[in-house]
């Protein structure tokens, strides 16, 4: 059973299309005016694949026996919003709801919005699933280009976010921007008391003091900017409300700026690391090259997860304080203010698929043991770096539209 279009066209008046077709019933039973069966539009945008709204139903225009076939057509309005749509005109019935969903085949329009003028690129006879394939390759370039060009696009926006949040985040305070250092320093300094001196934590490579500090700072290193990002994700959009209502503003750079901001701070981080490695065991090991190696899934990790966090905290206002949990308990389960060795053997299949852990052990690995990261490590690293970040991109894409609506 499905319906044929025989001939379809378009033509545009304003905002709306009117679409032409000979509709065909090919199916095995009579189709009645004004019975169950109807002909209808929806609306979607062409990027996300997001449905936007829902056009009028209207009646068939008289009886149509099985392999008959008669002419009508439907008008369809289009949003003053300039941009791209598709427009799928398809047969509806109350029990049966959208046909074109129960793989029947539908006319696809694919039409633009240009200064107040609607006008038509294409009109044809697809299926749900030729569709899926004809747009398979596009959108999955789309998926991968869309977060680069983002971020690229909006480099010196970003760039600015950084600047204006580093200097505002202590601006007339004492210390001035000196609490870029010392924050972090004195977040260090705190845990290395609990765990280095009440506890007297070790790890087994360097039962120093000084050692520990330095395998406890290597594990810092990867787990600050991740776990500030992060822990400020979910109500960054809702701070910056009013970029959402009143200006035209690339909202993805919100959460970048988090993520950038928090490299800032993972730099002097560094900066204070590498001055007690010189001052405790000399030059750093020849390894350490290897730190843009994992810099970089760690930046396109925390940006998916930063970009997906924002906007579903849009919706869910506890996300943040979930988050918070979440974060406390995922330090206290990585091997940061501890040895692996520490780890009961049972947990230690489990905890080390997370990234954050593969980072922390990366991390000592590369700047302390002198050995260069597992390669089984870093391949998937950068996979599921890669797959959050482009997967959480498209979230945030997909809800965005919707944001002004719920703030």
């Amino acid at each position: 059973m499905s319906a044929g279009y025989a001939n379809p066209e378009a033509t545009a008046s304003g905002l709306v299309l009117t679409v032409h077709f000979g509709l065909e019933n090919r199916s095995d039973g009579a189709w009645l005016a004004g019975a169950d069966l109807c002909l209808g539009s929806q609306l979607y945008d062409p990027e996300t694949g997001v449905f936007l709204s829902e056009g009028e139903w209207r009646d068939l225009p008289g009886p149509i026996e099985p392999g008959a076939r008669t002419n009508t057509a439907i008008a369809v309005e289009l949003p003053a919003e300039e941009g791209a749509y598709w427009i799928y005109v398809s047969p509806h019935s109350a029990s049966d709801g959208w046909f074109h969903s129960l793989g029947w085949p539908f006319l696809l329009v694919e039409a633009s919005v240009h200064g107040g003028e609607a006008s038509v690129q294409r009109i044809s006879v697809t299926t749900a699933g030729q569709l899926r394939r004809r747009d398979l390759p596009a959108k999955l370039r789309s998926l991968v280009v869309q977060p680069v060009s983002a971020l690229w696009g909006n480099r010196r926006l970003i760039a600015s976010l950084v600047r204006r949040e580093i200097s505002a985040r202590y601006r007339g305070s004492f210390g001035d921007a000196a609490w870029t250092i010392l924050h972090p320093l004195l977040l260090m300094l705190v845990h290395f008391f609990v765990f280095g001196i009440v506890m007297e934590a070790r790890f087994g490579n360097d039962p120093s003091r000084a050692g520990f500090v330095l395998y406890f700072l290597a594990g810092m290193l990867p787990w600050l900017p991740f776990a500030e990002a992060v822990g400020r994700a979910p109500s960054v959009i809702f701070e910056n409300r009013n970029f959402v209502k009143k200006l035209v503003f690339p909202l993805e750079t919100l959460p970048a700026n988090l993520v950038f901001t928090g490299l800032v701070t993972e730099l002097f981080a560094l900066i204070v690391f590498f001055i007690l490695l010189a001052a405790t065991r000399g030059a750093p090991p020849v390894t350490a090259l290897w730190l843009p190696a994992l810099a970089v899934p760690q930046l396109l990790l925390t940006l998916g997860c930063c970009w997906f966090l924002a906007a579903v905290g849009v919706y869910l206002r506890d996300l943040g304080q979930m988050i918070g949990f979440l974060l406390t308990l995922g330090f206290f389960l990585t091997p940061i203010c501890y040895p692996e060795s520490q780890v009961p053997a049972w947990a230690l299949p489990v905890l080390a698929k997370s990234p954050v852990f593969a980072l922390v052990k990366s991390y000592r690995d590369i700047l302390l043991e002198g050995r260069a990261p597992a390669v089984d490590t870093l391949a998937a690293l950068w996979i599921g770096a890669v797959v959050v970040c482009v997967a959480g991109h498209a979230a945030f894409w997909r809800l965005r539209r919707s944001f002004a609506d719920v703030i």
